[in-house]
């Protein structure tokens, strides 16, 4: 029996991920050096906790269970991506540019409509996701109102000149 429950409160929010890597200085090379985040707190060779503006950490990246180790290999239950909000598109655009100078390969990138989306992978494997949510008011919307995501190609050198 499915037991009906009240909907989880609005101002609930998915916090920080923890990622588990085998080496430490490859991860923050990924995360700090190419994607930008600051360095907060580091353990050793164990761990490290990396953030935007200066929160506790977004991200940690540790070696507990991990060390040396390879990613999951495919059709094995885990991480799908973890995915990184940008405020604006010109700074979903500045990423992408950091992305490319670094030579590192994309997966993909898409138009869904409420969202534009560029899908790589660190260097442990881990999927991930860099995205900008366009404003509500201009959501794709369904005759009934509801929200119309699709995925369509994302045209990279229209973001790569993105000013807003």
């Amino acid at each position: 029996m499915i037991r009906k429950t009240s909907p989880v409160d609005p101002r609930v929010r998915i916090g920080h991920v923890h990622l588990k890597v085998a080496d430490l200085d490859r991860a923050l090379k990924f995360y700090r050096d190419v994607l930008g985040f600051e360095l907060m707190q580091r353990f050793g060779t164990q761990a490290a906790f990396i953030s935007a503006g200066g929160y506790h950490h977004h991200i940690g990246l540790n070696t507990w269970e991990s060390a040396g180790g390879s990613p999951p290999p495919p059709g094995t239950t885990g991480l799908y991506h973890l995915a990184i909000l940008y405020p604006t598109r010109a700074l979903l655009a500045d990423a992408l540019r950091r992305v490319l100078a670094a030579g590192i390969e994309l997966e993909g990138a898409s138009d869904h409509g409420v969202s534009e989306a560029i899908y790589l992978r660190d260097p442990d494997g881990n999927g991930v996701e860099l995205y900008w949510d366009r404003p509500p008011e201009q959501w794709p919307r369904s005759a009934d109102g509801g929200v119309a995501m699709f995925t369509h190609p994302l045209d990279l050198d229209g973001l790569l000149k993105s000013q807003d």
